[in-house]
């Protein structure tokens, strides 16, 4: 084996950062702030013009599906959590990532956030692996390979989620496509 990153993790990489730049292409605000439900987990937009992400406060199935804006908030969010505990002074908090406020924003910073992790992908050596140090969010203890499986698994997932998402916006009725949630957090 050579000392870069094993190809299988920068293959899964690609596949899954294709499949996330293929639904947001072309995502636009609208899409992303259209609820696909009465309820689920949504941005809004705080009194400072900061559009803040819901948190769960459970995982159960009535809480409803999360419009496109909050999951790619979520992306945002546990990107820059890894990438700030990994490499940062890891003080980086959930409140302290908004949604960018715009599909294009939001697509200009999944992009960012893609370019310093395939920088991390190409300079990380099989030994770097199997370390823990630098395994310190969203869990700790594990060897860094742990890591970037997960954080692969979670961009296929986010990806998927965001997809599905706007297969049910392209056959929305009117009423459904009116839907849109701009409301103010106090």
């Amino acid at each position: 084996m050579s000392d870069a990153t094993p190809d299988y993790l920068l293959r899964q990489f690609d596949t899954a950062w294709k499949l996330t730049s293929i639904h947001l292409d072309g995502l636009s605000t609208a899409d992303c702030l259209w609820r696909p439900a009465r309820c689920g987990l949504h941005v809004h937009q705080a009194v400072d013009g900061r559009w803040m992400a819901d948190w769960p406060t459970h995982e159960r199935y009535d809480m409803g599906p999360p419009s496109i804006a909050w999951l790619t908030w979520h992306i945002c969010f546990w990107w820059s959590m890894m990438l700030d505990h990994s490499f940062g002074d890891a003080t980086l908090t959930r409140e302290s990532v908004a949604w960018p406020g715009s599909a294009e924003g939001v697509r200009a910073e999944i992009d960012r956030l893609a370019s310093t992790w395939l920088s991390v992908l190409n300079r990380t050596t099989s030994a770097e692996l199997r370390i823990t140090e630098q395994t310190r969010w969203p869990f700790r203890d594990r060897p860094f390979g742990d890591l970037i499986a997960w954080a692969n698994m979670e961009l296929t997932k986010n990806a998927a989620e965001i997809g599905y998402a706007r297969f049910l916006r392209a056959v929305a009725g009117p009423q459904d496509v009116n839907n849109l949630s701009r409301s103010t957090v106090d």
